[in-house]
């Protein structure tokens, strides 16, 4: 059975009144089960794509489709579809781990969960239970992120997307990290993620598209990936070694 494409990007272009190209005709699918990644360094196009998907900006041209909705024409109906988690998670640091997912539950129409339905999906993160009912405001950034993904979770939403999700993690939470990702991708959600990470993009995606300069230059799946130099590849074409 072939997989249900969930996000795509038709020739999404931003160009804005300055005259600055932040994205050029970019084109790509992501599918349900898939974890996509945008790579490349700031500037590249990355954040830019993201913020055409959630309706924070309007393209001058093309189209951000989630989960066959247009995101400009009909950007409520399709942030229904969506979970987003920024690198820099924002939530209310005076409510506890467990006020903070009630709130943004109910603020996406889920209104029948009960306590234990949120330490549930707070455990599936690998956040510990004494600090279900500790405020934020105490919190690392590790364990602010992982409220953040419960967040994304409890909206059950067949599209997630993150924005740099490991930056400024230490080893051990971004393991811990990626590895709900594997658990998400399993149940059938359709990941993109943007990262400045070449490591962590190629142990985590199953396609890799390289950015740079507002320009989509390559997209490689994991298979194609596995006998190659990601590394290596990524400076050739952003370097014009290699043409895209």
């Amino acid at each position: 059975m072939e997989q249900k494409i969930i996000l795509e990007a038709q020739n999404l272009t931003k160009v804005y009144e300055d005259g600055l190209c932040a994205l050029d005709h970019v084109s790509f699918a992501v599918k349900e089960g898939e974890i996509f990644c945008l790579l490349g360094d700031n500037g590249a196009g990355k954040t830019t794509t993201i913020n055409l998907f959630l309706g924070f900006i309007d393209p001058t041209e093309g189209t951000a489709v989630i989960n066959g909705i247009d995101a400009t024409k009909d950007p409520m109906a399709a942030k229904q579809y969506v979970a987003y988690l920024s690198d820099v998670v924002m939530l209310y640091p005076n409510f506890t781990a467990r006020q903070n997912l009630d709130f943004f539950a109910r603020l996406g129409g889920r209104h029948n969960l009960a306590r234990n339905d949120y330490y549930d999906v707070l455990r599936q993160v690998g956040l510990q239970e004494k600090a279900f009912e500790q405020k934020l405001k105490g919190f690392s950034k590790g364990m602010r992120q992982k409220v953040g993904l419960a967040i994304a979770i409890v909206k059950e939403a067949p599209a997630v997307i993150l924005d740099e999700p490991t930056s400024g993690l230490d080893p051990k939470a971004a393991n811990e990290f990626l590895e709900i990702l594997h658990q998400l991708r399993a149940q059938g959600r359709a990941i993109l993620i943007s990262t400045h990470d070449i490591f962590r993009a190629k142990e985590i995606a199953d396609t890799v598209a390289i950015m740079s300069e507002g320009k989509l230059l390559a997209s490689k799946t994991r298979e194609q990936l596995q006998h190659e130099n990601l590394e290596k590849l990524y400076l050739d074409y952003i370097q014009g070694k290699v043409a895209a």
